[in-house]
């Protein structure tokens, strides 16, 4: 559960496009799906701010070995693998909302 302590802290990683667009993200939540991580990126414009909501997701891989290496992030090819880490991000979100409303009262 270390991971979920560290992300409380807002994290940022750089994700270069395609174009060569260079594109600072906020780190939502790595998810776990059937036995694969997935990131959740937040992607943010040049005053730090998302104004459309687009989250965009990934494959997410440590090496084991050495948690000093970089993370390796994988696009998602399939619909269906992309519906799967939608509804658990969805999820990820409903109990977001319901720990929020519990702190509330």
């Amino acid at each position: 559960m270390g991971r979920q302590e560290d992300l409380d802290e807002e994290m940022t990683v750089e994700m270069t496009l395609e174009d060569g667009t260079v594109v600072n993200c906020a780190v939502i939540t790595i998810l776990s799906v059937e036995d694969q991580d997935y990131i959740v990126l937040l992607p943010l414009d040049e005053d730090g701010e998302n104004g459309n909501g687009e989250t965009w997701f990934y494959r997410y891989s440590e090496n084991p070995d050495d948690p000093n290496e970089e993370p390796v992030l994988d696009f998602i090819d399939s619909d269906e693998e992309w519906e799967k880490v939608e509804e658990a991000f969805d999820e990820y979100l409903d109990n977001c909302e319901y720990d929020e409303l519990l702190e509330e009262e």
